[in-house]
């Protein structure tokens, strides 16, 4: 991932999302990595510290590794659609698609 950042001219529209999907599927990977080590004994919990509700709203119910594991199926997606429309449709996609990345890019 870094080295097509440094190299001029390969970050293109599809490599974009590729490196997006890579950002997406490592932290995925930790933080299963990190529910699959790390156990919370929830038997002391207070209802006054805010570390104890983090820790019994969001890590115990294992928010963050559904949202990244759903996100990473949605990008999967999102890449075939781009990638279909981009074989079938050629024009429209040079047209379109390819314009609204630039128009992205220049607002970033």
């Amino acid at each position: 991932m870094l080295v097509s950042f440094r190299i001029a001219g390969v970050v293109q529209q599809i490599n974009i999302l590729i490196m997006n999907q890579s950002v997406i599927d490592m932290l995925g990977s930790l933080f299963a990595l990190l529910n699959a080590v790390v156990e919370v004994d929830g038997s002391n919990m207070s209802r006054d510290s805010a570390i104890d509700q983090f820790v019994c709203r969001i890590w115990m119910t294992r928010s963050p590794l559904w949202c990244l594991l759903l996100t990473s199926s949605y990008s999967v997606i999102l890449t075939a659609l781009e990638r279909y429309v981009a074989v079938v449709y050629p024009v429209f996609y040079k047209v379109s698609i390819l314009f609204s990345y630039d128009t992205i890019s220049s607002i970033e």
